[in-house]
């Protein structure tokens, strides 16, 4: 059976936040949750804590250990547990190191367009955001990158990596040119790495701290994103063999907001979900050919290049003429992708979408977006 197939009818019974914010006549392919059934080896661990009341505090280890065993077999990437943090979800997390790392009215460099959390948590929180755009390609601009970071009230750099939305996955090369201008300039690399483990078959993710340059680096992450466990907040700091003080400098409840279900769920999947999110890759690399061809045969002005990062699209609709694509294929065509002025301001001719779903949503989607241009011709 494959991962992506359950029915609308079924995925409109959830709550959650894909499929309650909108109309139920909106077909919801936005926000990063996946279309998929729990990993049947954390739906068992979940249900044996439950069947205990099992619903304390957090203990122990366990979920540390999951992610170095799991970051030894797939990247090779060997860490001490001292390396390792407990925290919470990913962005808090996040929030943590930069409030370790920098001052009120610090600038914190991000490369747009980029998930939008990003900007809330840097010009959100008493800091100044400032954007590097990424490449016409989606590659990080090394060069504005280091006159980003000359500048003196620049303390830190927030990377994504792989990246959202573009879904570019970033090089060893890359990487270490990147965390060699930050050692330059004094500038603290935080990387942004949960979606790490859905990289298309075939494409190698580079993990931050497996780069000998990037031991300086604090990476935060969690098996949310790979496994569909956004409802169980648990996250990990991982810091270079460098970078102790960050870590040693945290919050104190910072690594105390792990939830137990959370590490429970989180620690499982790691352990016993390996296959499960190879399937999920190799469906996810076809929903990007599937899109690719819809598009050419349907919709052809909008521009599309499929990148091996992520289960997200990111697609150009400049050429279809719309004020603003979004809310055109909301109205007129009742189908919901993600604005793409949440990622950038330049980028309001742009849409994301969400292809952690079956093919036959796809379809259906990229069908009602034709639909929706044949109305206004």
């Amino acid at each position: 059976m494959t991962i992506f197939s359950l029915t609308e009818a079924e995925l409109r019974q959830r709550r959650s936040l894909k499929w309650r914010t909108y109309d139920p006549d909106v077909l919801p392919l936005w926000v990063a949750e996946m279309d998929s059934a729990m990993l049947p080896a954390v739906r068992q661990s979940l249900d044996a804590a439950l069947d205990h009341s099992d619903t304390g505090y957090p203990v122990g280890n366990d979920y540390i250990d999951a992610y170095r065993d799991s970051a030894a077999t797939r990247w090779g990437l060997e860490l001490a547990p001292g390396q390792l943090r407990r925290g919470g979800d990913v962005m808090n997390a996040v929030l943590c190191v930069l409030e370790t790392v920098t001052d009120p009215d610090d600038g914190i460099v991000i490369t747009s367009p980029v998930y939008p959390p990003f900007w809330q948590v840097t010009s959100g929180y008493r800091r100044r955001t400032v954007p590097v755009a990424l490449t016409e390609q989606g590659r990080l601009d090394l060069d504005a990158l280091a006159e980003a970071f000359a500048a003196p009230d620049v303390t830190a750099f927030l990377l994504c990596s792989p990246h959202n939305p573009t879904g570019t996955v970033h090089t060893a090369a890359e990487l270490s040119a990147v965390a060699e201008l930050c050692a330059a300039h004094g500038v603290q690399l935080v990387v942004d790495e949960i979606h790490a483990w859905l990289v298309d078959p075939g494409t190698e993710f580079v993990p931050t701290l497996s780069v000998p340059e990037a031991q300086q680096a604090v990476v935060v992450t969690s098996a949310g994103k790979s496994w569909n466990l956004a409802a169980f907040k648990a996250g990990l700091f991982i810091g270079g063999t460098e970078a102790g003080r960050v870590l040693n400098g945290l919050p104190p409840l910072a690594t105390q907001s792990t939830g137990h279900l959370g590490s429970i769920a989180h620690s499982t999947a790691l352990r016993h979900g390996q296959d499960w999110v190879d399937q999920a890759r190799a469906e996810i690399a076809e929903n990007k050919r599937l899109l690719t061809d819809l598009l050419h045969a349907l919709v052809p002005g909008a521009r599309y290049r499929a990148e091996p990062g992520t289960y997200l699209a990111w697609v150009d609709c400049t050429e279809l003429g719309l004020d603003e694509p979004y809310a055109h294929f909301l109205a007129s065509g009742r189908v919901a992708f993600s604005p793409g002025r949440n990622f950038s301001p330049a980028h309001q001719q742009w849409v994301r979408i969400n292809l952690a779903a079956s093919p036959a949503m796809i379809t259906q989607a990229v069908e009602r977006m034709a639909a929706s241009l044949r109305k206004t011709a």
